[in-house]
């Protein structure tokens, strides 16, 4: 069971004045947030792991349904069933592309650790849950879906924070990740993920140092009415 994240007394009552510098910490835990492939095969703490995933329910979810759910595959027969799917699907999109020279880059990147992180995470959405009252969910029931995302990127910078790094494996079919794992059939897939402590440690993106896309100028993101 994982337990809840501490929240004293007085973190309830005084809000938080966050200093200067903490700002700065948090725009470097943000620069240094990296999807990692390549892990220190060294386990990590089981009761890290635990605290990891109660900070990650510190995430904001839609009606408050907290609709995450989280599958530590332990079993080494899964995570070999699992990477080979994965390995399958990379073959596969590798296959689809036109070009050779991209198809080449694409040969050329490693897409996921399954084979050798100390931990491996499959993250579903419930959608059948009752908590919240479905409140917020009833036009746009996919908030659920983005809820878990939340959940996500708050157990990525958690991580980071602890010296740890995270992979998020996408080439994979829900379909396949469910069935293996076994699932209730109203839990959608998310994501697969990885956990460790990375081999090297990148400020910038592999897929920039690469050369296969770099990091847009945000600015052009940005419109108005």
């Amino acid at each position: 069971m994982i337990p809840s994240a501490p929240v004293t007394d007085a973190a309830l009552t005084l809000f938080p004045r966050f200093t200067p510098e903490f700002g700065d910490d948090l725009a470097a835990l943000l620069t240094w947030r990296r999807d990692v492939r390549r892990f220190r095969r060294e386990p990590v703490a089981d009761s890290l792991v635990l605290e990891l995933l109660a900070t990650a329910q510190l995430a904001p979810s839609v009606g408050n349904s907290q609709p995450w759910r989280f599958v530590r595959v332990r079993s080494a027969t899964l995570r070999a069933q699992l990477a080979r799917h994965v390995d399958g699907e990379v073959a596969r999109a590798r296959k689809a592309m036109p070009d050779p020279d991209r198809r080449a880059a694409y040969a050329a990147l490693k897409l996921h650790g399954l084979d050798h992180a100390p931990e491996v995470i499959a993250v579903f959405c419930d959608d059948a849950t009752e908590i919240g009252g479905g409140l917020g969910a009833a036009t746009m029931p996919q908030t659920r879906e983005w809820s878990v995302v939340m959940a996500i990127h708050t157990l990525w910078l958690a991580a980071r924070a602890k010296g740890l790094g995270l992979g998020w494996v996408s080439i994979a079919d829900p379909a396949a990740v469910t069935a293996l794992l076994d699932v209730p059939p109203a839990w959608t897939f998310i994501a697969l993920l990885c956990l460790g402590e990375p081999e090297e440690p990148h400020v910038v993106p592999e897929l920039e140092r690469l050369g296969w896309q770099a990091r847009l100028d945000g600015g052009a993101n940005v419109s108005e009415r």
